[in-house]
This record gives structure tokens, sequence and C-alpha cells, in this order.
């Protein structure tokens, strides 16, 4: 064999050896590999009976995050926080910052009061006083001098209202849902997608570790900062860079709160309070078509495939309330949570037993305007703020989760 054709097959043997180290590639979440590349203890599906002497690490397969019925991928991004409307209040309480949130899912609708009725029926499984902290305070559309009376009754129950967003909800009442549906939830995960032992631990009553890839993570609350940046979707702004041509004062572009395109043009974009005493227009050429409430999927979704993220309803955030929340929490992720911070300079100022203020840590945000706001509460850097055990007739929510579908 000549030198010409050793050096060639050298060449064919490094190339063969490159093209398997390649195709093999690093480990990922998908492909972890048959073993730890730090231990070298062997990956197994589960643990085999008879061979506990031989050391082994449980990896189950993964193929990707579960999809959570109703959630919306939001992907993450840097964000200009804050109001972009006219401080007509003069509360400067949302100055502009810019952070960076993280991707994150977040439901397409507000929870409707069909989804709530299923939330009671398994809630008189869980005693008479959780089912009792559950039912909604339907006397939210009780009013002396209007006559409201049918809502009190019908509202929640009757079947026209299925798909319209629940209200008389407490924050409190907000949050104990999120924790529930989170067990409906992965508990349906469980049964359709667990292997046996699994199931077991289902039928049991007990919920399968995170670990497994087989169930979702937590259900929760958004965080102010991820609400306003779905509610902005500014990735319908960006071009061909990494900047925004504009930002925007609705969830919708534009400085208009009427549609200008086609057969809809000149109608309402959001359902809200057009002026006094004026809820929906003339009969014959109803705008924004709704005197209360409107069908969850009444008006077109924003960018991120949101639907309602301004009128119809208010929805209640995680954070504690804080005028100066823009000042104060971190520029990654921002969120306040509790009276952080305010337990020395401050604790004179948030002084709620002694009535120096309306703020203490059981008062939380809420966003978005309602069907009974004007339109300046319909941007989504407004805020305003009400105690968590309250509940009205103007305030739902909608649930979010972090996203951990990694690609690696």
């Amino acid at each position: 064999m000549n030198r010409l054709n050793v050096k060639f097959l050298a060449i064919l043997v490094l190339g063969a050896a490159l093209a398997q180290s390649c195709s093999k590639g690093n480990p990922t979440s998908f492909e972890p590999g048959k073993a730890s590349t730090k231990t070298g203890i062997a990956y197994t599906d589960r643990a085999e009976e008879g061979e506990e002497d031989i050391p082994s690490f449980v990896v189950r397969e993964f193929k990707s995050m579960p999809q959570g019925p109703d959630l919306v991928y939001i992907e993450g991004g840097r964000v200009i926080l804050g109001s972009f409307e006219e401080d007509i209040m003069n509360s400067n309480d949302n100055i502009e910052r810019t952070v960076t949130v993280a991707s994150f899912f977040m439901d397409q609708t507000e929870v409707a009061n069909i989804h709530w009725l299923e939330y009671l029926r398994f809630a008189r499984d869980s005693g008479d006083q959780y089912f009792q902290e559950a039912l909604p305070d339907t006397t939210v559309w009780a009013k002396e001098l209007a006559f409201n009376d049918p809502y009190v009754d019908h509202y929640l129950r009757f079947p026209g209202f299925r798909f319209f967003p629940v209200v008389g909800v407490s924050w409190e009442q907000a949050m104990r849902y999120c924790r529930w549906r989170t067990d409906a939830v992965n508990k349906m995960l469980g049964l359709q997608h667990g292997n046996e032992e699994e199931i077991e631990i289902v039928r049991s009553g007990g919920r399968i570790p995170l670990e497994s890839g087989v169930i979702l993570p937590d259900y929760r609350l958004p965080t102010e900062a991820e609400w306003q940046y779905a509610a902005e979707a500014l990735i319908g702004l960006q071009f061909a860079d990494e900047n925004h041509a504009q930002r925007r004062l609705y969830p919708w572009n534009g400085h208009s709160l009427r549609n200008p395109y086609g057969n809809e043009m000149g109608m309402f974009l959001a359902n809200f309070k057009r002026g006094r005493g004026d809820y929906a227009g003339i009969a014959g050429r109803l705008n924004d078509g709704a005197m209360i409430t409107e069908w969850i999927y009444a008006y077109a979704p924003n960018d991120f495939g949101l639907y309602c993220m301004a009128g119809n309803v208010n929805e209640w955030v995680f954070d504690v309330y804080r005028p100066l929340s823009y000042s104060d929490f971190e520029d990654l992720n921002p969120v306040r949570r509790d009276g952080f911070l305010d337990d020395t300079e401050w604790e004179y100022v948030y002084d709620k037993a002694n009535f120096s203020t309306f703020i203490d840590n059981k008062v939380r945000v809420y966003k978005g305007g309602s069907w009974k706001d004007i339109a300046y509460w319909l941007s989504p850097g407004t805020r305003r703020y009400l105690e968590q055990d309250s509940a009205t007739a103007t305030i739902g929510f909608r649930c979010a989760m972090i996203a951990t579908g990694a690609a690696y």
C-alpha cells in the first residue's frame, strides 16, 4: 500500500470517527445518554428489582413539556414595563423601567363560569367548608339603585352565561382554584401517560413526582410583569432587528379603540364603558356589543393569541401592591410578593391599622380594565389594587405557568 493510500485511509477513519462523534452529539434533556457524564452511573427507565447492588439512576424518557389545556406559550424577552398612558391619577406608581421577562405559559382566555362550576363540582368532595369557601359572591351584582337582581341568580349558573368570565371571585379564591387545577390536570395526565406504578399512585390519591416528566408544574396567577408583557404582545411589532417600531397603548396596534380594517371597521376592539351611562351603544347598532361582560372569545386575540387582555373583566395578578414597585423589584422576572423593604423606614407609611394608608400585605394588583371601566384602564400599564379577600362584578382572572420546555 503506497503512502497516498495510507493517508487516504487515515482520513476516512478519522472522518468516520468524527461523524460518529457528531451523530451522538452532546447530551440533552431529550437524549441524556445511557449514563451520567459525571459519575458514569447508568440511567434506567425504572428501578429494577433484584439489582439493588448495581448502582443506577432513574431517568424517564422525556419528549417535551406536556401541553396544558388552554395554555399559550409566551416567548419572553426585554420589555419596558410601566404605563404608556397619561398619569391622570397623578399616582406616579408605574414609572417606565426596562426589565426582562422569562418565557412562560398563560391561559388564552379568562376563567369562565363553566370552569368555575366544574371546580365547585369537585370542591364538594373536599368538605362543606372548602365548598363554601369556593362559592363566588354572586351578590356583587346587587345594587340598591339598579335592577341587576337577575344577574345575582342567573349569571353564574344559567347555561347562556357558560363562557362568560367568572366574577365575584377574590384573589384568595383564584389562588385556591390554581392549586385545584394543578391537581386535576396532573391527575388526568398521570392516568393518560403514566406507567403502571404511577397510575396506581394517582388512583391512591398521590402525586407523581415532577421528575417523571409526565405532569405539569403548578398553575398560578401571573405576576404583574408577566401580565403586562403578555397583554402588550410586542412580538407583533418586531421586524428585522431587535427593536420595536413603536410602543402599544392597548393590546393591539395603533392608538385607536376601533377596528380600522375590513367589515368590522369602526367597531370597538374591547368591551368597556364608552362614556357616562353608555355601555354598548344604541339598539340596531350596538358597538362593543355588551352591557355587562361578554363571551370570552368575543374579540380578536392579540399577537400572542390571548383573548380579552383589555376590557371584559379586570384580572387578578399575583403581586402585592406597592406604589414604588417599579423602583424596588429586580430587573429579571420582577415581582412584589410581600412587605419586603417596608419593615424599617416605610413602616410608618404603610400603617393601615392607624388609618394612614389603605395599603398592606393583603392588597393585590389587578389590571386590564372591565366592562364597567372607561378606556383609560384598558392600557396594560395601568394598575389598581383591592384587598385579596374582596370580590367585585368587574374582576376575574386567568392562570399562568412556568415554561420548562427547554430545547436542550
